[in-house]
């Protein structure tokens, strides 16, 4: 039987408990060539659930980001012998702990540093925060190179990339976009959507943030982005189509003419397994896929006058250095404002594009490969969303 050992980062998002669950059906077969075993989890403050995944598995060590719920924690791990630790070193410290696999699925930015911590001992990383190749995508891949670490794709779409991709004869990707709840509305309804609508995702189970990016259409530019760094291709050989039906999770094509796609139904567990068993495969209960019995698939060119960030995105990943830096920052903050009803819909990509056209007083604003860097340009863009933010909310009288 092959044991391997597996560290998460953020294991009670939608990513992390897909995890759980592919370890926990994998390790309950009685005739599983292999085994997992959890070395160390993370949450940002769902401590519940994360006292309940380290009581079941029983980790070398446990870290919560929230250090208020460091003592309820403690608490009820200690009579079970589980180490336990709370805040930003504590993250750093469970991405330090040996093991051969790494799910990185911290949300945002704050997932940059612990999953840097993980690539520097030179794991394998199963990687779920995009935003790790957004804001610092060449500072990664070098740290990557410099420390043998593998990184392999948990996004559906990059991972179906990975999946057909021979880097010879490649003429372009495409990455596919469901399109989100709202490819097929008005611009009217787009314009006045809430936070419960942009959520209410058609095809996936996700967080707010991703699903608020899937729905302004930001995260297929972001996935672009990603996908610049992941495969050393350029922008412009990356298109986007809208395929609402979330079955072709995305295509590479080849200088002969050639299309190849990976299909399958829309769970992660299908994307997150592959990268588990890597470059095997595991049987797991996923729903199996009847072309027969599947819906017509439709194929579209998305709107960019409706949906902004894509054009948004793209600018800045042909622009390079910084720019996605900027981008990747202020798309958090708005985001998050719009979460809050500090600003409406429409106006996240709006003050995305207001924070990339705004002048920064950085030294070498094409020295993406320098950490200080990156950290002060994600700082200045979050000032600059802010001020934004406040600037709007002036302006239409909901001042919280």
């Amino acid at each position: 039987m092959n044991l391997k050992t597996i560290s998460i980062l953020g294991a009670t998002g939608s990513i992390g408990c897909s995890t759980i669950a592919i370890i926990r059906e994998i390790n309950k077969k009685p005739n599983s060539d292999v085994k997992y075993e959890l070395k160390a989890i993370t949450a940002n403050n769902n401590v519940d659930d994360l006292i309940k995944i380290a009581i079941e598995f029983k980790p070398e060590f446990v870290a919560i980001a929230d250090e208020e719920k460091y003592s309820e924690l403690k608490s009820a791990l200690s009579p079970h012998g589980i180490k336990c630790g709370a805040g930003k070193g504590a993250l750093l410290e469970a991405a330090s702990i040996q093991s051969d696999m790494v799910m990185a699925a911290i949300v945002g930015f704050a997932g940059l540093m612990p999953t840097i911590k993980a690539v520097e001992r030179g794991a394998t990383i199963l990687l779920a925060n995009k935003e790790c190749l957004v804001s610092a995508g060449d500072y990664f891949m070098q740290k990557a190179a410099q420390n043998a670490a593998t990184i392999l794709p948990v996004d559906s779409e990059h991972n179906a990339i990975f999946q057909v991709l021979n880097k010879k004869n490649v003429e372009k990707l495409i990455l596919t976009a469901s399109g989100g709840p709202f490819y097929n509305s008005t611009p009217e309804v787009i314009q006045n959507a809430t936070p419960e609508q942009a959520c209410k995702h058609p095809n996936w189970s996700m967080g707010q943030k991703i699903s608020v990016d899937s729905a302004t259409m930001m995260n297929k530019g972001l996935e672009l982005i990603e996908a610049c760094h992941l495969f050393k291709m350029p922008a412009t050989k990356i298109d986007i189509l809208i395929h609402p039906q979330s079955i072709v999770h995305s295509m590479v094509c080849y200088e002969d003419g050639s299309v190849l796609a990976q299909m399958g139904t829309p769970d992660m567990r299908i994307p997150i397994s592959y990268c588990m068993a890597y470059p095997e495969r595991i049987n797991i209960s996923t729903p199996r896929l009847s072309l027969a019995d599947a819906p017509d698939l439709q194929f579209l060119k998305p709107d960019t006058q409706k949906f902004p960030a894509l054009r948004i995105a793209r600018d800045a990943a042909e622009q390079g250095g910084l720019a996605s830096t900027l981008l990747n920052a202020a798309n958090e903050v708005a985001v998050e404002s719009f979460l809050n009803r500090k600003i409406k819909f429409f106006e996240i990509a709006a003050i995305v594009e207001d924070v990339l056209n705004s002048k920064f007083n950085f030294s070498s604003i094409d020295r993406a490969d320098d950490y200080e860097l990156i950290i002060d340009c994600d700082d200045a863009a979050r000032r600059k969303a802010l001020e934004f933010v406040a600037m709007r909310q002036m302006e239409t009288g909901v001042v919280r």
